[in-house]
């Protein structure tokens, strides 16, 4: 299989929630999927707190990563955090996956950024084995905490 990347552009919105949603249900997340077409325009288009690259197999929509700028206090550089990165599974195992994460440590690097980092769940093994064959490990002495919706609100608050 012959695979192409190209950064998405407002006009690939209906193909962006697809996959979000093709990448929920995977990981028994579809009802947490609030978001539409018109917040993801405003988001990646209008402030741009994300980017997001497609892949296609010929014409075919194949998969995509998202991805955003951090900044690591102590290298004292931006880097860069995948939030998404997802490939239609008839795609898999034929080289995307690395093909796309290529792509963004050739973008981490070019932008002078100090890591890239991302987070998986801790029951998809596929991935973390893949993962891990390419040199990235686990921060096993790290939480994940996340603070959303009324949580969120209330904190903002002062509650």
């Amino acid at each position: 299989m012959t695979f192409t990347l190209r950064d998405a552009t407002e006009d690939d919105l209906p193909q962006i929630l697809t996959l979000i949603k093709d990448l929920a249900e995977y990981e028994k997340l579809l009802p947490a999927v609030t978001a539409t077409e018109e917040i993801l325009r405003e988001s990646l288009f209008r402030k741009r707190v994300a980017e997001v690259v497609l892949a296609y197999c010929g014409d075919e929509l194949a998969g995509f990563a998202v991805y955003f700028q951090t900044f690591s206090t102590f290298l004292g550089l931006p880097g860069m955090y995948l939030e998404d990165l997802f490939v239609i599974p008839r795609f898999r195992c034929h080289g995307l996956g690395r093909m796309l994460l290529t792509h963004l440590a050739r973008i981490a690097r070019d932008r002078g950024y100090g890591r890239l980092e991302w987070s998986v769940l801790d029951w998809n093994e596929l991935a973390i084995r893949f993962y891990r064959a390419l040199g990235a490990v686990p921060m096993d002495d790290w939480t994940v905490f996340r603070l959303t919706g009324d949580s969120l609100l209330k904190l903002a608050d002062g509650r």
